[in-house]
């Protein structure tokens, strides 16, 4: 689990494309101390395994399945992305549970900077607007961030200059991919109430 608090700006330092499959090389010095096989890193939001790790550089094959529901396909030699471990057992949770399962991707679509933040517009896929609401929690590219305006397709969030530095959502342009992941707490009750709904249908029938 994670918190969708990055721990740093990592990049990627190569790519090698497999059968079904690709294998990334990231260079994080932070989330690489102490790392060791079989770990998770979350990238960019993806909750990734270590395969290998040297020095201030790690290695994660990336399946096919997550390429396509994910923008990590997108990702080249040289590429910034935001890296965070897994939270420890009784550590502060910063942002909000996190799992690090990519829902869709949605796209940057405006950004209209102010004096002490910056308000991003993103595209919002139609299965996944029911679960984002105004001062709710999405997380964008592995960042957990407090919904300002949710639309049907669409919704803005207020990024404060830590945000813009630290993150790889200072670099980001209109058009640009970003991961998405909903808050878990809102399908786990739409799921509940699913069933509660068709069991009180059927009992009335």
């Amino acid at each position: 689990m994670f918190t969708g608090i990055v721990e740093e700006l990592g990049h990627v330092t190569a790519v090698e494309s497999l059968d079904d499959a690709s294998r990334f090389r990231l260079r994080g010095p932070v989330v690489t101390e102490g790392a060791k096989h079989g770990d998770s890193i979350a990238v960019n939001g993806v909750c990734l395994t270590v395969v290998d790790h040297e020095g201030d550089e790690f290695t994660a094959d990336v399946m096919a399945e997550t390429l396509d529901r994910s923008s990590l396909g997108a990702l080249t030699v040289g590429s910034r992305v935001n890296l965070e471990r897994p939270t420890a057992v009784g550590a502060r949770l910063g942002g909000h549970i996190v799992q690090g399962h990519v829902d869709g991707t949605g796209e940057v679509l405006e950004r209209k900077p102010s004096e002490n933040w910056e308000i991003v517009k993103i595209s919002l896929p139609a299965d996944l607007s029911r679960y984002v609401v105004e001062k709710g929690s999405i997380t964008v590219d592995g960042i957990s961030l407090t919904v300002v305006d949710a639309g049907p397709d669409y919704f803005t969030v207020s990024l404060i200059p830590t945000t813009l530095d630290l993150t790889t959502l200072g670099l980001k342009q209109p058009g640009d991919p970003v991961n998405l992941e909903v808050d878990v707490i809102a399908k786990y009750v739409e799921r509940m109430l699913g069933d509660r709904l068709s069991s009180e249908g059927a009992t009335a029938k």
